[in-house]
């Protein structure tokens, strides 16, 4: 029987969500407290899309200087596992998510969004690029061993946009849940090259080496940060948000690589 288009969706998120749920309990307040945390300080639960990774942890540790009184808990996956954690009610305060789309698509579950940060895709190879990998066009050889994002989550997305922009015909060798396991799969050698955000693969500057894609064949990412609903913490949560568009996180999210809102 025909798989329907969104079949593969709701099997992905269903897969991550499990991932994705067993951080969140273990980071949860586990009382009826309403997320206080140690010495009475506010607990606001941030869930980020995985190229958030680094630079929110160290967003975080800004944010808890200048606020003493709020423990910021990250929660990362890509950002339709994280729409599905939203939709099932998991109790978080924060949502930052890789693209406009999946962020426009709860509309009933967040505060109004703000772009926070944008980013653009590179080819990432193995360090050394001993395949000597150089445009797009060479994800297109049947003897390279190349690895994308799945087609519902965003980096993914955006793949597939500058690939069809192309005409170029890509048979990856699997598609997977976030950019970060993408780049992982380049940089154990399981792939000889991977679409990933320049971002991530700043990350990991001795495994990889990142090959540039021209602005007029690249995919620009726009990153919103939106309060969610159904946080019990609503004005720590707007100011969390308000503050990753200050100058402060600005800086922190430059320094990651991450381009201007």
């Amino acid at each position: 029987m025909p798989t329907t288009p969104l079949a593969p969706r709701r099997v992905l998120a269903a897969l991550v969500t499990v991932a994705v749920l067993v951080p969140l309990a273990a980071c949860g307040s586990g009382g009826g407290d309403g997320g206080a945390g140690e010495g009475g300080k506010t607990e606001l639960t941030v869930l980020g899309a995985a190229s958030l990774t680094d630079v929110f942890q160290k967003a975080g540790k800004a944010y808890e200087k200048e606020h003493p009184d709020t423990k910021v808990k990250f929660s990362f996956a890509g950002s339709q596992a994280l729409a599905a954690q939203v939709e099932q009610g998991v109790p978080a305060d924060v949502l930052a998510t890789a693209d406009t789309a999946t962020m426009d698509g709860l509309k009933g579950e967040t505060g109004k969004p703000t772009v926070i940060a944008r980013n653009r895709l590179v080819i990432a190879t193995e360090e050394g690029n001993p395949k000597h990998v150089e445009h797009l066009e060479d994800l297109a050889d049947s003897k390279l061993k190349v690895v994308l994002a799945a087609p519902e989550v965003p980096v993914g997305r955006y793949g597939k946009q500058v690939l069809d922009e192309q005409k170029l015909k890509v048979e990856p060798v699997s598609e997977e849940p976030n950019v970060r396991a993408v780049l992982s799969k380049v940089e154990l050698g399981e792939a000889d090259a991977g679409l990933v955000y320049k971002t991530d693969a700043a990350t990991a500057p001795k495994k990889v080496d990142a090959i540039d894609i021209p602005n007029s064949q690249n995919a620009i990412a726009s990153y919103p940060a939106a309060t969610l609903k159904q946080s019990e913490h609503q004005k720590e949560a707007a100011a969390f948000v308000k503050w990753l568009s200050k100058p402060q996180a600005q800086k922190v999210l430059r320094s990651a690589g991450f381009q201007r809102p």
